[in-house]
Formats: structure tokens, C-alpha cells, sequence
């Protein structure tokens, strides 16, 4: 869970940022009284913080009293360079992918243990995936997620295979059989899932490499959802590839990722 503790002696700021780190993925709306208790502030000082964070923008209050984040914080988070820099650079060669295939079409970046997505392209034919731009996956159990983890520190890996959870029955949580996979996934170049993150869809994803200095670094994952049935995945990673190599190119010639 979000928050901290209701320390003495914190500063305002602190304790406005401690209001907006209670909100996470599993709590996208609270009231105030679990914001107060999340964050470690006195439910006067939420009330007062509140007011002022849904006058600026940075939270909006819904009808039922609960609050969520506003569009004024939206907006800035897209000026990170994570955000603005690889979704202007990679969105045309996500199109691109979709186009040919109808289907959707995600980048990600590793964000600690969790992949955070940054672009995402869908259409009518797509089948419906539960990443959004701005969520965080869990790294084992998505496609783009296990071409990152595969190329991730090994305080990392270690990391996530000490307790992997489950998002489905088909989630793959054993550790000796997670290494393997990732251990192919570094052999082949690219990686798959099956009904790991929602029953019903199956994905191949690649990796994006940026040259550093003489060595190719995985600055992202390109990767693609299909509906479960398809058995042609593996026929969908060259068309990925091509992209990845245009989304590396692109972001060499951009300081960020040099």
C-alpha cells in the first residue's frame, strides 16, 4: 500500500506528496478517510490538503464524494521524457505494426519490478488487454514484461522470482520455471505469453535496442496482444522487429537514451 506514517515535523510538502502516494493502481479512488489513513496524515490536515490539491488540478472529486487524480498531474507525467520523448518517437512505428495487423500494439519500459507502459494503439478488431498508457504490470506475467526482465540486473530477477503473484490460473509462478523461460528469452530474441496476464489473449513482444557506447541496451519492449486461439505468434516477430529497430535508431539520436 501507498503513504507513510504520520511523523512529526513533516513538511507541507511532504505531506501533500504523502496524499498523492496513497493513490496507486489497485486504489485509483479513495475517500478522504482512506486517503488520511494511507498517507499517515490527521484527517484535518487531508481535508485542508484535499481542498487545495483539487483546486490546482492535481486530484478531482467525483460525485460520490471519492477522489482520483486529476487531469492537471496527467498532463505533467506526460512531459517526462519516458512519456513525451518515446511516445512521439515510437508512436508512428506502433501504427505501423497496427496497421499490418489489426491487433493491439504496446511499448514499455521497466519501472523497478513492474513494466510501465508508455504508448498503446488499438482498434475495433482488437481483443481488449488490460494495459492502459501509464499502467504497471507485473514484469513475469506479460510479454513485453519477460523481454525486459530477461535483460534486467540480477537483483531484479531475484527480485521478482522470490514471489512472482498470480494474475490467472495459466500465470507462470514457479521460479526454476520462470529462469528457464527467461533464459530462452535471452537465447531467442523474443518472448511469449499465454492467458498469463488475462484468459483469453496471448502475446509475442521484442526488445527495443539502443547502441551505448558500442553496446546494444534494451531500453524497451515493442509487443503485440492477440486473442488466445491464433497460433501464428511466432510469425508476428519479424513484423515486430522491424519496428523495434526503427524505435531503437529513433531514440539514439535522442540525449535521453544515449
Amino acid at each position: 500500500m501507498s503513504g507513510g506514517s504520520a511523523a512529526p515535523g513533516r513538511s507541507v510538502t511532504s505531506r501533500a506528496l504523502a496524499v498523492l502516494d496513497a493513490f496507486d493502481a489497485s486504489a485509483p479512488r479513495l475517500t478522504l478517510t482512506e486517503i488520511a489513513e494511507r498517507s499517515g496524515t490527521p484527517l484535518t490536515t487531508t481535508h485542508r490538503l484535499l481542498a487545495e490539491l483539487t483546486d490546482w488540478g492535481a486530484l478531482s472529486r467525483r460525485a460520490d464524494g471519492r477522489y482520483e487524480i486529476g487531469r492537471k498531474l496527467w498532463d505533467l507525467g506526460l512531459l517526462a521524457p519516458v512519456q513525451l520523448e518515446l511516445r512521439q518517437l515510437s508512436s508512428p512505428f506502433l501504427l505501423d505494426v497496427h496497421t499490418a495487423t489489426r491487433d493491439t500494439v504496446h511499448l514499455a519500459v521497466r519501472d523497478g519490478v513492474s513494466a510501465l507502459y508508455v504508448e498503446r494503439i488499438s482498434g475495433r478488431e482488437s481483443v481488449p488487454v488490460v494495459s492502459q498508457v501509464g499502467s504497471r504490470l507485473p514484469l513475469h506475467a506479460t510479454g513485453v514484461g519477460k523481454v525486459l526482465l530477461a535483460s534486467a540486473p540480477d537483483d531484479v530477477v531475484a527480485e521478482v522470482l522470490a514471489a512472482p503473484p498470480r494474475a490467472t490460473r495459466h500465470t507462470v509462478v514457479d521460479p526454476a520455471r520462470l529462469s528457464r523461460e527467461l533464459a530462452e528469452v535471452r537465447r531467442r530474441g523474443w518472448a511469449r505469453t499465454a492467458e498469463e496476464m488475462s484468459l483469453g489473449t496471448a502475446s509475442v513482444a521484442v526488445p527495443v535496442r539502443v547502441d551505448r557506447a558500442g553496446t546494444p541496451v534494451v531500453a524497451a519492449a515493442l509487443g503485440i496482444v492477440v486473442p488466445s486461439h491464433r497460433r501464428d505468434l511466432a510469425r508476428l516477430v519479424p513484423v515486430l522487429e522491424v519496428a523495434a529497430r526503427g524505435i531503437g535508431r529513433a531514440l539514439a539520436r535522442t540525449a535521453p537514451f544515449r
